[in-house]
């Protein structure tokens, strides 16, 4: 996805699917999240992903009291018959 990608980019690693799987299990394993966030919102793509152990990334959030959402919007569209 885009939004992970520009991250990726930002530091010269190549925007594949692994590598966004690895930098968000470093994200959402960091011990102690839950203590500042309680939900996060996700791409569907992250739904489906597990970290390399096997542990499905919304499990690594739920045991730490985080919950998840999904992003269902697809970005910016014109709205039809507006003026802007």
């Amino acid at each position: 996805n885009a939004t992970c990608g520009k991250r990726l980019d930002s530091i010269g690693v190549e925007n594949t699917e692994d590598n966004r799987r690895a930098y968000r299990e470093l994200l959402l394993s960091a011990p102690g999240l839950g203590k500042y966030i309680s939900g996060a919102i996700l791409f569907e793509e992250t739904l489906y992903q597990s970290t390399s152990s096997g542990k499905k990334m919304v499990d690594v959030l739920n045991e730490q009291g985080i919950i998840p959402g999904i992003k269902v919007d697809k970005g910016l569209v014109p709205l039809s018959n507006s003026n802007g």
